[in-house]
């Protein structure tokens, strides 16, 4: 007997695409991760936990993690989070915050996965365009009344970092929680808001493993936030988000390898800048940024991305990046690797 076909999922999962980043090439300048590598602590971590085996269940809620989180940011265990990626942390807090309809406001362009985190868990995302000169328009942003407003400093994909006083006019007027993402905060030379959160009411800063330290493929990241912030997330995060190996890894980073990625970052800054100006002698002006990246607007995105994957190298391009147009996007990492991207785009350019 034939059954009658009936739409299972729901209607408007067919319009939330599948995040693409397809990177399997040699060298990988797409995705702002750390290029130098893992910490040396969190590989002999890793090796331990394998070496004694993984049996049991990790920990609930990442216990030791939170203690390194506290330690190094000065805030009380009770204010931290932790999760699967620090887009785990905000995909909870999305949930926890917000219902079917809210709105979900954010810069434009951000963080790719804002929306559709907004769109899985049933808000309305509310894009808010950036100001001429690649900044947070704090009036914009506020004058959506959204549940939820995201900024992202440094902004990725444009490497702008978001001035205080914009952060602190959208904390004092935001109707409900502001999410300050801090992935790219190593690269910054700023002290960042997360010190802070714990002290704010409606603010909850998210950072990750994945750029600075490293650890991209174990996925760790984390929030701070006030207590009562923290206990909505967890409540919609749900236990053992961490593995066992991930949670080793992390805390041997953040406690025993400080220096390591402090040297790391720095080095990532200056070649990033020197990238810079290597790609002006191309004609290439890149935007200014407080990253371990490069946003480089040109009209020739799609071909310089397209050449140098041929030559096993892989960058991140849009066709049209809201008041930028077409954009590369290249992280900054050892310098061979950068004399290598830029002779890709040396040949690419003689070619249009």
């Amino acid at each position: 007997m034939r059954r009658m076909t009936t739409q299972l999922a729901r209607e408007d999962l067919s319009k939330i695409p599948l995040y693409n980043s397809d990177v399997r090439v040699e060298l990988n300048l797409a995705d702002n991760t750390n290029l130098w590598g893992s910490p040396p602590s969190a590989i002999a971590a890793m090796q331990a936990v394998v070496t004694g085996g993984a049996a049991d269940y990790p920990d609930l809620y990442g216990a030791s993690l939170k203690q390194a989180v506290a330690l190094i940011h000065g805030v009380d265990v009770s204010c931290v989070v932790t999760g699967n990626g620090s887009d785990d942390v905000l995909d909870c807090a999305v949930r926890a915050f917000a219902g079917a309809g809210d709105l979900l406001a954010h810069p434009d362009p951000t963080f790719v996965m804002l929306p559709i985190f907004a769109q899985i868990n049933g808000l309305q995302p509310v894009a808010v365009p950036l100001t001429a000169d690649h900044q947070m328009d704090a009036a914009a942003l506020l004058a959506t009344g959204a549940r939820i407003i995201y900024l992202c400093t440094p902004n990725n994909p444009t490497g702008t970092a978001t001035r205080p006083e914009t952060i602190l006019r959208i904390i004092a007027e935001a109707p409900g929680l502001v999410i300050i993402d801090e992935a790219y905060a190593e690269f910054s030379g700023m002290e960042g808001w997360i010190g802070r959160a714990a002290a704010l009411e409606r603010v909850l800063v998210c950072r990750t493993l994945s750029k600075a330290y490293g650890l991209a493929g174990l996925r760790i990241g984390y929030g701070v936030a006030s207590r009562p912030i923290i206990d909505a997330v967890e409540r919609s995060r749900g236990p053992y988000k961490l593995s066992t190996i991930a949670e080793a890894a992390g805390v041997a980073a953040m406690l025993q390898d400080a220096d390591w990625v402090r040297t790391r970052a720095a080095e990532s800054v200056r070649n990033r800048d020197r990238l810079s100006a290597e790609l002006a002698t191309l004609g290439l002006m890149a935007l200014p940024s407080d990253a371990n990246f490069l946003c480089v607007p040109t009209p020739h995105a799609l071909a310089i991305t397209a050449h140098a994957r041929s030559l096993g190298i892989a960058l991140r391009a849009w066709a049209n990046l809201p008041n930028i147009g077409p954009a590369l996007r290249i992280t900054a990492g050892p310098w061979p690797m950068m004399e290598r991207a830029c002779c890709a785009i040396r040949e690419a350019l003689a070619c249009v």
